[in-house]
């Protein structure tokens, strides 16, 4: 039997231990590697190419939706499963706008996030039934309201500079960890504070976390 080879991508390592080790006592699935960030399961994506990424949102450096965002743009068959703490709706929608096919909470049984494993893998896709009625209902609600300033109306670079601004990071700290020039920074800051009408730091770090681009959780 061919296994399901599945990378885990997770901030908190007590949580990648607990799934590793319960996914590797099921038949047919085996954990190909582990990440602490978003970017590091990036890189691995695209060294090792899963079949299945079990997703976290809050993480640092790159939070789980740019990954998954970068992983499906690049990665042709991946398919990604978001394990989260979060029922509001930015961040089911952002994850799936990203394009995930399955959404479940970390207090889930282990058996919903098998059987979620398999729906995604049969290309359907899978949303924890304690989200569903909140996500629909939010979405109706917003459906006639006035345009407001989100993270879709960044760029995917601009959303992952804002990310690196609101965890304290400084310009030139930020041109080395992206490979450009502290100019470039600059423009990129100049821009989301534009595209958002926001024009302070302590401001940008506030919509960041109301977001779902980072969080205040260590």
């Amino acid at each position: 039997m061919v296994s399901i080879r599945i990378l885990l991508a997770d901030d908190h390592k007590i949580i990648r231990d607990g799934l590793h080790a319960l996914i590797d006592k099921q038949p047919g699935m085996e954990v190909i590697a582990e990440a602490e960030n978003g970017r590091a399961a990036v890189k691995l994506a695209r060294k090792l190419e899963p079949d299945l990424i079990i997703m976290d949102i809050s993480m640092p450096d790159l939070n789980g939706i740019e990954a998954t965002r970068q992983i499906i743009d690049e990665l042709e068959g991946i398919k990604v499963v978001a394990l989260s703490m979060h029922t509001d709706k930015r961040f089911v929608v952002g994850m799936f706008k990203a394009g995930v096919s399955g959404y479940l909470l970390k207090d889930c049984a282990f058996e919903e996030l098998s059987s979620a494993i398999q729906a995604v893998l049969a290309n359907q896709t899978y949303m924890s039934p304690r989200i569903t009625g909140n996500v629909i209902r939010d979405y109706l609600h917003h459906l006639s309201a006035n345009h407001i300033p989100s993270s879709s109306d960044l760029t995917p670079r601009e959303r992952e500079v804002l990310q690196l601004i609101a965890e304290g990071r400084k310009t030139r700290e930020i041109a080395s960890g992206l490979n450009v020039s502290v100019k470039t920074v600059e423009t990129h800051r100049r821009q989301i504070m534009n595209k958002l009408g926001i024009h302070s730091i302590a401001e940008l770090t506030k919509f960041a976390i109301r977001e779902g681009i980072t969080s205040l959780e260590g």
